[in-house]
C-alpha cells in the first residue's frame, strides 16, 4: 500500500502577459493543498500573479530521443515560423 501523497508539478506566471514557467514539484493530498503549498513555497516574495498545479501522473511528454521524427514534419513548413513577421516595439512579450 502506497501512503505517499501524489506528486504535483508547479507552474508560476511572474507577470501578467507572460507565460507560466515550471518552478518545481511538491507532494500534496489534493489540488487545493498543492495550490496552497505552492503559494507558500514558490511565491514567498511576491514572485507571481498566477499558479498552476498539475498532478504529475497526468503529464504526458515526448521522448527526447524521438525528437527528429516528432518534429521533422514542421521543418518543411517555414511559413509557420514567426521569422517573417516584424513586431512593433510596443509588443514586449511575444
Amino acid at each position: 500500500m502506497n501512503n505517499e501523497w501524489p506528486l504535483w508539478e508547479i507552474f508560476v506566471r511572474s507577470k501578467t502577459g507572460l507565460d507560466h514557467k515550471h518552478v518545481g514539484s511538491l507532494h500534496a493530498a489534493d489540488a487545493q493543498m498543492a495550490m496552497e503549498n505552492a503559494r507558500d513555497v514558490y511565491t514567498r516574495r511576491m514572485e507571481g500573479v498566477s499558479i498552476w498545479v498539475v498532478e504529475s501522473e497526468h503529464i504526458h511528454a515526448s521522448n527526447p530521443d524521438d525528437a527528429d521524427a516528432m518534429f521533422d514534419p514542421a521543418n518543411d513548413k517555414v511559413y509557420r515560423h514567426p521569422t517573417f513577421y516584424n513586431l512593433p516595439k510596443e509588443v514586449e512579450y511575444m
